[in-house]
């Protein structure tokens, strides 16, 4: 099998040593101020570089293992990074000790779950991934950095770059999706937004592509648990947004809790050196997930912590994130030659350069001190925030109640009607609750309070004394019902796995009493993850799902019920039409026995009994208070030679009557190739805006990265032959066209 051409092979390594040259005549003299210090250095005050721990007032996101004083640790040298302090001032004091109380000054950085937002809380990220706005995924990230810096955190751990197809998972909540090429593009873009153009400026922060890898796929969807796959699975479908984002310039990488191929990610060799820095070219550092050291030990292939930290050594794991393995037995490790100072003294020297790129040296109270004041909630930045949100709300079902005439009196009703909490999801940053707007204020202040009545009815998993009473009696006396339904926060982020991805029961029966009144329902369904949405579909008119919406939910909300703002957003996890489907998505293999059509009755085909094969919502599904038509597809490049990109356009046109941003989608489909190949594969995307009525032709470019996949001769390369493509409005689009690549 022939690989790219030869032209455009000698042009990416050109590129690539440029950029190589460039990146070593502007890290030389930090090398130079990096060796120069570590000759001042003891081994202990080198390990103790590598060691991360905890502030006293920080929040705790896994099993707390053994105490250690972190103030003394500092003291001697002893650690070189902090997470999860919350508060400048005591960002500051831990800093003042590390400069003024340890022996070389050495400054310390600080980490924090900046996830979805800082003090402004964006829509979690698997609700803006569904914006499919790219730009504005970026701005987002770019805020949170500004907001994070200022309150003194230079380095946060994201983006989360695990590709998903399960949501039982409770982390696809952070993630963005199941679509690798789309993952990859938010990825990109977070890196971006982090850490901008140079990292010594101080309104940046690190980035950090997590969790490396193949985390998003553990067995039965039960957070930490075991995963199992073939590399050629990873490489194609799991590996791409971790690339993107070291592609990208990520500084950090967070190794996973899973095992991969039967050894645990903060030790595995080929993951961490063989993959990430001599193949992916990665020259940031690398640090460990919370305590993952110390749990080889639990895995089985670690007999205490000092096993575990010769395997994370050895991998070139640089940073220990908590358990402190590295300060306890490195030492006594390097002493007895298990593993060499020579391998201390490169992990070490990357972090410490890492702190030279921050400037830290220089100033090390460079972020932090009183900027949050100015750099906090400012109101553009607000303005960015209910964009977001707006544009991730993804409408589902609409029979035509929505948007409201704005003359109705509205009953809102349900557990997150009113709950500022729950707007905010799981990794809420430095959330402070009292600045979010919930859905009641947004609704009042855009329809008048008069003509809202709120009632609570049920608790997220328990009924309210007298409820559903109140409920019904409210919407007896109302035009329209909007209802609150969905998980709460506990229920998204880590350690929140679930066998049921159903409504809790409680919540459906506040929507049975509502729906035998008679009244139009629209469900509002709060959420971090697909779920199974059959009995609300039977007792709705209108679905919108909301996502946790953040900081600016309730003007969001509001603008996309009134119509001010014509939904957009498009699912980036598959909805499942039952649980037995799951895990289910698009992009799936092709196979000897494929799939038929719905209403095919044949017996012997990949297909279930009683149940379609087809899920309630496809990857890419959303609907709009308008209507978009497609044609004429043309393929304008029919057939090209190996290494050569592939052309395409097609039409579309708001054929309704209100102005609206469609999402327009390429999917990819190699015919024959070496290895089995998905039935289609997304390879493009625009999100357009079109006045009603307006036709405007969108162009793709299929590159040959993007036709090119994990061979059969174990290379990631291009094959000749021919291809299918679709263009439309989701991942089931009909506009159909071929081409072929020639040798």
């Amino acid at each position: 099998m022939k690989t790219i051409s030869k032209l455009l092979f000698v042009t990416m390594l050109y590129v690539s040593l440029t950029t190589t040259v460039v990146a070593h005549d502007t890290d030389k003299q930090i090398y130079k101020k990096v060796d120069d210090l570590m000759k001042k250095m003891t081994l202990q005050e080198k390990i103790g570089q590598l060691q991360q721990l905890t502030g006293r007032n920080s929040e705790i996101t896994g099993p707390s293992g053994e105490k250690i004083n972190t103030e003394e640790s500092i003291r001697r040298g002893l650690c070189g990074s902090l997470l999860g302090v919350k508060k400048a001032e005591d960002v500051a004091r831990y800093q003042n000790i590390a400069l003024n109380e340890s022996r070389l000054g050495i400054p310390l950085l600080f980490g924090y779950d900046i996830i979805h937002g800082c003090r402004i809380i964006f829509p979690e990220n698997l609700g803006i991934s569904s914006s499919w706005d790219i730009t504005a995924i970026e701005k987002t990230a770019q805020i949170a950095a500004r907001e994070a810096a200022s309150m003194g955190i230079a380095w946060t751990f994201s983006p989360m770059c695990d590709i998903s197809t399960d949501p039982r998972w409770g982390r696809v909540s952070e993630g963005s999706g199941e679509d690798p090429y789309l993952g990859a593009k938010i990825a990109e873009a977070m890196v971006h937004g982090y850490q901008g153009k140079d990292l010594s400026d101080p309104n940046t922060i690190l980035a950090c592509v997590k969790h490396f890898a193949a985390y998003g796929a553990p067995q039965a969807g039960r957070d930490y648990h075991t995963v199992d796959m073939s590399r050629r699975m990873f490489r194609d479908r799991y590996l791409p947004p971790y690339r993107a984002a070291i592609n990208a310039g990520a500084a950090t990488v967070m190794t996973s809790f899973n095992d991969f191929e039967g050894v645990p990610a903060t030790g595995n060799k080929w993951l961490m050196r063989d993959l990430l820095r001599d193949e992916l070219g990665f020259t940031g550092f690398i640090v460990t997930d919370w305590g993952s050291t110390d749990e080889m030990c639990a895995h089985g292939v670690a007999a205490n912590g000092k096993e575990a930290a010769k395997l994370a050594f050895d991998a070139y794991v640089n940073m220990n994130m908590v358990d402190a393995d590295y300060i306890k037995y490195g030492e006594e490790l390097v002493h007895e030659k298990q593993v060499s100072e020579k391998t201390i003294d490169l992990l070490c020297r990357e972090v410490l350069a890492m702190k030279f790129r921050l400037g830290l040296f220089d100033n090390p109270h460079r972020y932090g001190g009183d900027r949050y004041k100015s750099e906090t909630y400012r109101p553009e930045n607000l303005e960015v925030a209910r964009e977001a949100a707006r544009k991730s709300m993804v409408l589902l079902e609409n029979n035509g109640i929505l948007p409201l005439k704005g003359s109705e009196h509205i009953a809102l009703i349900g557990p997150y009607a009113a709950n500022r909490k729950e707007m905010s999801g799981a990794w809420r940053g430095l959330v402070e609750h009292h600045r979010t707007t919930t859905f009641l204020e947004g609704l009042q202040t855009r329809f008048g309070k008069d003509n809202i009545t709120y009632v609570e009815g049920c608790k997220p998993f328990k009924a309210i004394e007298g409820g559903i009473a109140e409920a019904v009696a409210a919407a007896k006396k109302s035009d329209v019902v909007l209802l609150t339904m969905g998980l709460p926060n506990s229920c998204s982020g880590e350690a929140a796995s679930l066998t049921s991805i159903e409504v809790p029961q409680v919540q459906r029966d506040l929507l049975t009493a509502l729906d035998s009144i008679g009244k139009p329902i629209v469900v509002l369904l709060v959420t971090g993850r697909p779920m199974d949405v059959g009995f609300e579909v039977k007792h709705a008119d209108a679905l919108l799902v909301t996502w946790h919406a953040g900081t600016m939910a309730g003007p969001a909300l509001a603008d996309v019920v009134s119509g001010d703002f014509n939904p957009a957003g498009r699912l980036t996890m598959t909805f499942p039409l039952e649980l037995g489907q799951v895990p289910i998505h698009y992009n799936m293999k092709r196979t000897g026995r494929p799939m038929l059509s719905p209403d095919s009755k044949a017996k012997y085909f990949s297909r279930y009994i009683f149940t379609p094969n087809e899920p309630r919502y496809p990857f890419g599904y959303g609907l709009s208070y308008t209507t978009f038509d497609y044609s004429d597809l043309k393929v304008l490049t029919p057939e090209v030679a190996m290494g050569e990109s592939v052309h395409v356009s097609v039409k579309v046109r708001n054929s309704g009557k209100r102005d609206g941003a469609e999402v327009v989608q390429l999917y990819l489909r190699d015919d024959i190739a070496s290895t089995t190949r998905p039935v289609r594969e997304l390879k493009g995307f625009e999100r357009v805006e079109l006045r009603a009525g307006e036709e405007r032709t969108v162009e793709f470019e299929i590159t040959p990265e993007d036709m090119s996949f994990w061979t059969i001769n174990e290379e990631f390369a291009q094959e000749p032959g021919t291809f299918h493509l679709w263009a439309g409005h989701d991942s089931n689009a009909t506009l159909e066209g071929v081409f072929t690549v020639k040798r």
